[in-house]
């Protein structure tokens, strides 16, 4: 649940609070996706990438304008003294995808380390539910500090495994569109599907994780009992 995704542009805004998001009494859109910067700097690299790529072609072009854009953000949250964690972490990932590509030499590269990641996220999700510790459960007991007595509960333990079979769903998904159109090297539409199926549906997933895992509203107080008639 926490990243859900490889950069540069399906990053999860995991890492910036955002899981948390789960635990809280409301929802917020915004936070849930790191606000504007933060869906600025999921999707700009990839999207520039793709832009490049089918405006100019070739690899270099792209390559270095993606790589480019990164580093801007980067140091435009130094400039304005904010922290840089979410924007050093899509760097990075953008420097896999860069590396790979570049010594490849197919642009389709660009997004493999995207597609093991959503693979690794969607087995480890699935390995927990095997073992019946579903991640999603494991994750919020964490947030909440409930330590392990979730597992006590049968209404806790069955929304927990619905959340994570969602999550379970969000990557298959990923993974079921994008592997052909890497396989089949077409760029555009691999970086098309992946803008779309990165923040999107990641905040919707999320959201649907807070309405099942957040705690019933406490029963409603009896009203107090009538005076005795004298």
């Amino acid at each position: 649940m926490s990243a859900p995704e490889g950069p540069p542009d399906e990053a999860t805004p995991a890492g910036r609070g955002g899981v948390r998001q789960v635990v809280g009494e409301d929802f917020s859109l915004a936070e849930s996706i790191g606000g504007l910067r933060g869906v600025l700097e999921s999707v700009a690299p990839g999207a520039v990438f793709v832009a490049v790529f089918v405006a100019v072609g070739g690899l270099t072009a792209p390559l270095v304008a993606s790589l480019a854009v990164a580093l801007v953000l980067v140091v435009a949250r130094l400039v304005g003294g904010t922290p840089i964690t979410q924007a050093l972490g899509g760097l990075l990932g953008v420097g896999v995808g860069v590396v790979w590509a570049w010594r490849s030499g197919q642009a389709q590269d660009y997004f493999a380390f995207g597609l093991w990641t959503n693979a690794a996220y969607a087995a480890a999700l699935l390995v927990s539910l095997l073992v019946r510790w579903p991640l999603v459960g494991v994750v919020v007991a964490l947030l909440r500090q409930e330590g392990s007595t979730w597992r006590a509960d049968p209404w806790r333990r069955r929304r927990y495994t619905a959340a994570t079979w969602l999550w379970v769903a969000l990557f298959v998904a990923r993974l079921a569109a994008q592997l052909p159109l890497y396989l089949q090297a077409e760029v555009a539409w691999l970086g098309t599907a992946r803008l779309v199926m990165g923040v999107p549906l990641w905040a919707l997933t999320l959201w649907a994780t807070w309405v099942l895992v957040r705690e019933p509203a406490a029963a409603a107080a009896p009203p107090d009992p009538a005076p005795p008639q004298r």
